[in-house]
């Protein structure tokens, strides 16, 4: 079984349960500048996990579709959804089922790079494009390789609930990896990996140009600053279906 398919399930949502709507809520309203969207606007997001940007998205004002392989991480979505503002959506982020095209694809909280090959992540860039409508809008958020090698914390402990957390994280392989064992009073331990490959910037423009993804502009964050290899912490691409 992969990594992503075992450890986006219930211990999840205890790991990460520290991120909140509101945070999301003020990434989603700078987003909105760089989109430059109708209000009704079509927006895909795409791996959209617990659905906190999608829910966002959609208070203002857009027709949102959030994607994401767990079914665990997508319940959650539904159940914070009670006004039903969202359509939600299992599938593959390499092969999304869905053959229609819309005004953005966002991806985002580094919800890529989650594969040992290169093309099995460039497919991913290819579908991005293939679900954009022509001149169509896409924002990919992902991590900076140089901020993360510099400061990487290896090792980190802490309780949440009856459980105790102990997540240690190494650059391996050109991939950040990090391990999480979780410990509960008469359970044995439970083990999980999560990883991302990590692409500085030019490998990251390469895939996008070869995929037939236009960029616009490079972020270092989500306050909008420009790109600085070695003081942002984001590595946030914005750009356009070329059409």
């Amino acid at each position: 079984m992969a990594w992503y398919q075992k450890s986006f399930g219930n211990d999840y949502l205890i790991v990460y349960k520290h991120r909140d709507l509101q945070g999301a809520y003020d990434e989603v309203k700078k987003m909105i500048d760089w989109l430059g969207l109708k209000q009704g606007a079509e927006v895909l997001d795409l791996c959209c996990g617990m659905g906190r940007h999608s829910m966002a998205l959609a208070e203002f004002g857009y027709d949102v579709t959030g994607v994401d392989l767990s079914e665990v991480l997508l319940n959650e979505a539904v159940k914070l959804d009670d006004g039903k503002h969202v359509t939600w959506l299992r599938g593959d982020m390499r092969e999304v089922p869905l053959d229609r095209q819309y005004d953005a694809v966002v991806n985002l909280f580094t919800s890529f790079g989650y594969f040992d090959e290169d093309e099995q992540n460039e497919k991913v860039l290819h579908e991005i494009h293939r679900l954009l409508k022509e001149g169509g809008r896409f924002i990919i958020d992902f991590l900076n390789p140089v901020y993360v090698q510099t400061n990487l914390v290896p090792q980190s402990e802490r309780t949440e609930e009856d459980l105790w957390i102990r997540e240690a994280r190494a650059i391996e392989d050109g991939c950040v990896r990090k391990r999480i064992v979780i410990s509960q009073k008469g359970a044995p331990d439970r083990h999980y990996l999560e990883q991302v490959k990590l692409y500085d910037r030019a490998g990251f423009e390469a895939m996008l140009v070869k995929a037939g993804l236009h960029i616009d502009h490079v972020y270092g964050g989500y306050d909008g600053q420009a790109y600085d290899a070695d003081t942002s912490s984001r590595l946030i691409f914005v750009g356009h279906k070329e059409g």
